[in-house]
């Protein structure tokens, strides 16, 4: 099975490799630091933490881990690693000085290799679900200790897995530590092979998500520029495949109640910004961008806002009234809830939730969080929602209270990693 994954890795990288030279010709982010890919860049101090996010979401949500490793030991060189131009820009931003961002290489021997050469960690720390054989491999023949934080598998992706047999319980027989977020999640990882001593629950560090301390403010400043007096709802991490279709029919009969209500609608990928400009204008919407702000001056007020930027969704949930998570009408398994929820923010979502089912299920629950199948159901809620007031509030603070109820993954997993970072002291 390992020749077999060997040629599959070595027949897929050029490819792989191609369309990201590709993407490149719109956007070149795609091609800076390419050849960390392949293992190549700087060298790192030694004896430091690397930890690895595949992309923004998961960049986002491993923000408090970085934070916390970085307070409590400022000495250890951190490095997070990353797959895409877009999750390495919001883990430059939000680390600052206090990481340094690189690509993680493909899971090719030779690049493996070069990479753990160039980086030197005493501790590799891997979030959520990333299950690559050859990378792990490396931290066993290395005797680096390995701790897969905030770990989770699918219930559909266990079969796909164990197909795959010795493989990937090869695997993760090298995982230090299993620290999962759920007791399914423990149990799946504990059948592909994973120690059950070494296999913990310590919950979603989604939950431990840390807002910027400035947030209000800024979402104050942006409601002040686009929407003072007007109702506003977000739509955020939105995909095509019909799902921006649907938000702007539910914008359309949202407006028939609400004549001046804003509706700011922020693409998951950036590729995909002019294209969402077009179908704007082939909509017959009047929308302005937000990396053009003056375009409609002397019109009109816009009816929709494209957010066209990189690391503001945040502070546009804290402007917005409520808000809808995208990639949930289209089955993309849909985006974070929590980060509105932390706002106070009634959310919105479409039925596809599976990425982040527990969290939409404990919104769920209290009624911060509801499920619109089509753009009809979603602008009969958000016509309720923006009709009233203390509704809107009642909920926002529902679901704020059930996210912080279930804090402290953060504590659990350093109290874990700490066992390795330092033997014998309490991290």
């Amino acid at each position: 099975m390992r020749i077999l994954y060997l040629f599959a890795v070595y027949l897929t990288a050029p490819i792989i490799s191609a369309v990201l030279l590709w993407r490149g010709l719109r956007d070149r982010s795609y091609w800076h630091n390419f050849g960390e890919r392949f293992g190549l860049g700087a060298r790192r101090p030694p004896h430091g933490v690397w930890v690895h996010a595949v992309s923004v979401g998961e960049v986002q949500a491993c923000a408090p881990l970085v934070s916390a490793l970085y307070r409590r030991h400022p000495d250890v060189p951190l490095t997070v690693t990353t797959f895409t131009p877009t999750g390495a820009a919001r883990a430059r931003a939000l680390f600052g000085n206090m990481a340094e961002v690189r690509y993680v290489p493909y899971d090719l021997p030779g690049a493996v290799r070069r990479f753990f050469r160039r980086v030197q960690p005493r501790l590799a720390v891997i979030f959520e679900t990333e299950l690559w054989p050859n990378l792990y491999r490396e931290c066993g023949r290395r005797r680096v200790p390995l701790v897969l934080a905030s770990a989770r598998i699918a219930a559909r992706s266990l079969g796909r897995y164990r197909r795959l047999g010795a493989l990937f319980s090869d695997a993760l027989s090298q995982a230090a530590i299993v620290a999962a977020q759920g007791e399914a999640d423990a149990e799946r990882f504990r059948a592909l092979g994973a120690a059950p001593d070494n296999t913990h629950v310590t919950g979603n560090l989604k939950f431990d998500f840390e807002l910027p301390p400035d947030i209000a403010e800024r979402g104050q400043r942006v409601r002040a520029q686009y929407a003072a007096q007007r109702p506003l709802w977000v739509a955020g991490s939105t995909h095509g495949g019909g799902e921006e279709t649907a938000l702007l029919e539910a914008q359309r009969q949202v407006l028939s109640a609400h004549g001046d209500a804003l509706l700011v609608i922020a693409p998951r990928h950036p590729a995909r910004f002019d294209e969402v400009a077009q179908q704007l204008s082939e909509a017959g919407m009047r929308f302005v961008r937000r990396s053009d702000p003056d375009r409609t001056r002397g019109r009109q007020e816009p009816q929709v806002l494209l957010l066209d930027s990189l690391g503001e969704l945040l502070e546009f949930y804290a402007a917005a009234d409520l808000a809808f998570v995208g990639g949930s009408l289209v089955p993309m398994g849909g985006h974070n809830v929590l980060e509105a929820a932390q706002r106070r923010r009634p959310v919105l979502t479409g039925p596809y939730t599976s990425n982040f089912r527990e969290a939409v299920g404990l919104l769920e629950s209290v009624g911060a969080a509801l499920v619109a199948r089509d753009a009809s159901e979603l602008s009969r809620e958000l016509r309720r929602l923006l009709a009233d007031p203390e509704l809107r509030s009642k909920l926002g603070d529902a679901g704020y209270e059930a996210v912080t109820s279930r804090q402290g993954a953060v504590r659990e997993t350093l109290d874990l990693i700490g066992r390795y970072l330092y033997p014998g002291a309490r991290v």
